[in-house]
């Protein structure tokens, strides 16, 4: 089952292309989604975070490649309120006027 599983996210396949030595490609994909209602997989991560844990083993290494992090427009600089207004009146400062 967990073959099976990690078959289908490494090759980023379809749940029907499964191979048939892995069984019903609908069987493992209940198996997966009534262990991650019921927590079966945090458990399993947590069990193996502590044993790395207690072994020295555990070191975090994140990569994040921007050609697949997308951000939302609105992180682009788009404006988050409605339209500007082209004519604004501009009213003169208070501080000393040129000469």
């Amino acid at each position: 089952m967990i073959d099976a599983i990690a078959w289908k996210f490494q090759t980023g396949s379809q749940w029907i292309h499964l191979p048939e030595k892995y069984g019903n490609w609908r069987g493992v994909y209940n198996r997966l989604r009534m262990w991650a209602i019921d927590g079966t997989w945090e458990r399993v991560f947590t069990a193996l975070v502590a044993q790395a844990d207690a072994d020295d083993n555990l070191n975090w290494a994140v990569s994040v490649d921007s050609t697949i992090v997308r951000a939302h427009q609105h992180a682009a600089g788009a404006r988050k309120k409605g339209p500007q207004q082209a004519n604004r009146q501009t009213t003169p400062s208070a501080g000393p006027a040129a000469d």
